[in-house]
């Protein structure tokens, strides 16, 4: 079970490093933008598995544990780009 749970791990992360590698960069802070309500479901999914008990060991703790850091990182990022982008948009103003 192990095995296949790191399978599907190391497969989503390849699929997922293509898929940004593939993004024109006029549409990577839109979708950032977006992507931060997935983030945030993620959050709430390794928060559950953080605190799932496991009767062998621990490892749905730590996977748990490193999923929650990895998505907070995500989507503190992610409202950190969509910040910047809006900052441009507005008008800087005259010192009168």
């Amino acid at each position: 079970m192990l095995m296949l749970l790191l399978f599907i791990f190391v497969l989503a992360a390849f699929l997922g490093f293509e898929l940004i590698q593939k993004v024109p960069s006029q549409l990577h802070t839109p979708l950032m933008s977006g992507s931060n309500a997935i983030s945030g479901i993620t959050i709430v999914g390794a928060i559950i598995a953080s605190g799932a008990t496991d009767p062998d060991g621990k490892m749905g703790v730590i996977l748990g544990f490193i999923a929650l850091v990895l998505a907070t990182i995500n989507v503190v990022g992610g409202y950190m780009v969509t910040d910047r982008m809006l900052a441009m948009f507005h008008s800087k103003k005259d010192n009168k």
